[in-house]
């Protein structure tokens, strides 16, 4: 995306954006029936919702029924990462900002959610100030303040308690020497990056100054938690709703169920409507009996931001009859693997580099779904759909896509490894596509003597107990971990901070599994901190190449999702933010 000046920092004009992996919708500018904004398109058409909305509709009633397999990181919204998660937490939540929930690419634009618009920069861009919308409620009647977005924030900073969520508040603001409100309980005040001179006044004081700043103010962790209702790690089992649902149950792990909050005001939110009676949420489910069931219409959607699986996939592509409710894009996301330099022998680049060589990316590829439902070869990190991405192959991927067996040889031996060695290779249980990729990994790196143990965990903790946890990722011998990652928003820095800033590493809940180099810091402060497109792109482009050099990390696919969407559901598109359906429209009447 281009930021336009300091002042706005809001026009996103390219590129296609996630989260989080991770990764991001909200607006005002209604189209067709369904007020989601967009053209109207015709419900049986492959690739129909990509660009525009189907089955448009303003009808009111009925229970969306959703699916996943495993479990959401967290549905408090101080504490999540998954880009389904944040997709899901506008529900019920409401952050400072939103991207605008239409189609195309002016659902990558940044409008006003909680706060009446986007923030007033000040102080060359150190200083950013919100006014939020009069007569915002949550779910018990009481009036949202300043001071419970302040909470909020303050709260997520603390990542012993909230261990997920993105760093990027604890990076930018000026916090001194405040750690959160549980550690400095009563404290509230000390934080004096955030103040709050009213109630619908809410100001930000950065460390240094950020054109992108109201790309934070997106984030879940501004949505405001009354300090009295907070129960810190538990509050996940029922945070305080200020979206158009709220929890009526949360049998944890296995069910969740919203339903209407009846304070909330559309006269408040004219990014959001209020069309299903209830949101069903099945939780631990099988990802292939799902698949079944949305592709017979006993759920409406699956919750998950990488499409149906693998079985699912050759039946749906190669079916008319199931191919025209699908939809394929690509999306800011890429498939890689973290080599860990903390388990021997990846402290050694050319044992890292060995690896990248010897990849066989066509096979993982296939995993994903083949071209047209997985995605491109990846060449490189940075996916093609982002500004500023400059091609590189450094690897001779192109030329070599099933690997490059000579030249991991080569490595090999410079590493002083000859004949090769052993190690762990970690995936996400529930995602059948991360399975066939380490299997695909352990087949090819065997062929030139570097032995995978496959170790599966489940997808909630990945990050707060497993591959995320430096301690254990070394003390189990993990030299590779496989995941993949979105844009936090459609910016470089969304894209790249969290996953190569070594500087974002803490002792659980990463994202960062494998890169730290100093050089790299630097090269992101300067991408940070400039002011003109041309010296940002450049920037960001600089870290694509040194993060390939180090060979910390092993890209395999820029991401295309394959998603399916019953002939009953309604208002559906593909957010090209959130790189999967906008949950925010959805119903089924």
């Amino acid at each position: 995306m281009k930021l336009r000046s300091m002042a706005s920092a809001v026009a996103v004009t390219t590129g296609l954006a996630l989260a989080l992996a991770a990764c991001g919708g909200g607006g005002s500018k209604s189209g067709g029936k369904s007020g989601s904004g967009g053209a109207e398109a015709p419900s049986s058409a492959y690739n129909a919702a990509v660009t525009q909305v189907v089955n448009p509709s303003d009808k009111v009633g009925g229970t969306l029924r959703m699916g996943m397999p495993g479990d959401f990181d967290s549905v408090d919204p101080g504490d999540m990462y998954y880009a389904y998660s944040w997709n899901f937490a506008r529900l019920y939540s409401r952050a400072l900002t939103m991207f605008k929930p239409v189609p195309g690419k002016e659902g990558l634009q940044l409008v006003g959610d909680l706060a009446e618009d986007l923030g007033k920069p000040s102080d060359g861009g150190k200083t950013w100030t919100y006014k939020l919308r009069e007569g915002v409620k949550f779910e018990d009647g009481t009036p949202v303040t300043s001071k419970d977005v302040k909470y909020a924030v303050a709260r997520s900073l603390d990542k012993d308690v909230l261990p997920s969520g993105p760093t990027y508040f604890n990076d930018w603001l000026d916090l001194k020497d405040y750690t959160g409100p549980y550690k400095m309980k009563g404290k509230l005040d000390d934080l004096k990056a955030i103040e709050t001179p009213d109630d619908r006044t809410i100001v930000f004081h950065l460390k240094k100054p950020y054109g992108g700043f109201d790309y934070f103010a997106m984030l879940p962790e501004t949505a405001p938690v009354p300090e009295a209702k907070d129960t810190g790690s538990k509050y996940k089992e029922h945070p305080v709703a200020t979206g158009p649902y709220m929890f009526k149950s949360h049998d944890l792990g296995k069910r969740i169920e919203l339903v209407k909050n009846p304070n909330w005001d559309a006269a408040t939110d004219p990014n959001r409507k209020q069309l299903n009676d209830s949101i069903e949420v099945l939780l631990g489910q099988n990802e292939d009996d799902l698949d079944q069931r949305l592709l017979s219409g006993k759920i409406d959607v699956v919750i998950n931001s990488t499409g149906v699986g693998a079985n699912a996939r050759t039946t749906v592509l190669t079916d008319p009859k199931h191919k025209q409710y699908a939809d394929s894009a690509a999306l800011s996301r890429t498939w890689f693997a973290n080599i860990n330099g903390d388990v021997p022998p990846f402290d050694n680049i050319h044992c890292r580099k060995a690896v990248v060589y010897a990849a066989d990316r066509s096979a993982i590829q296939g995993a994903f779904g083949g071209p047209e439902a997985g995605g491109d070869i990846a060449l490189s990190l940075m996916p093609p759909v982002m500004t500023g991405y400059q091609k590189i192959d450094p690897y001779g991927i192109e030329a070599h896509p099933t690997g490059d067996l000579e030249k991991a040889k080569e490595e090999l031996k410079a590493c002083g490894k000859p004949d090769g060695f052993s190690t762990s290779v970690s995936f996400r249980n529930e995602r059948d596509y991360e399975k066939q990729s380490a299997e695909a990994l352990q087949e090819s790196l065997g062929k030139v003597g570097i032995k995978l143990d496959l170790k599966g965990y489940p997808q909630g903790d990945y990050f707060k107990l497993y591959a995320g946890k430096p301690d254990f990722a070394k003390k189990n011998g993990l030299g590779i971990m496989l995941y993949g990652w979105a844009a936090d928003y459609p910016e470089g820095y969304g894209f790249f901070q969290q996953i190569v800033d070594s500087r974002t590493i803490r002792a659980a809940g990463n994202t960062n599994l494998s890169v730290k180099d100093p050089e790299i810091d630097k090269l992101v402060d300067t991408a940070a901190a400039a002011t003109d497109d041309a010296t940002r792109e450049k920037a960001w482009a600089d870290v694509d190449a040194k993060v390939m050099d180090d060979a910390f990390v092993l890209p395999y696919v820029w991401a295309h999702s394959l998603f399916y969407r019953p002939p009953t559901l309604k208002n559906v598109f593909v957010s090209q933010n959130w790189g999967m359906y906008e949950y925010l429209t959805l119903s089924t009447q």
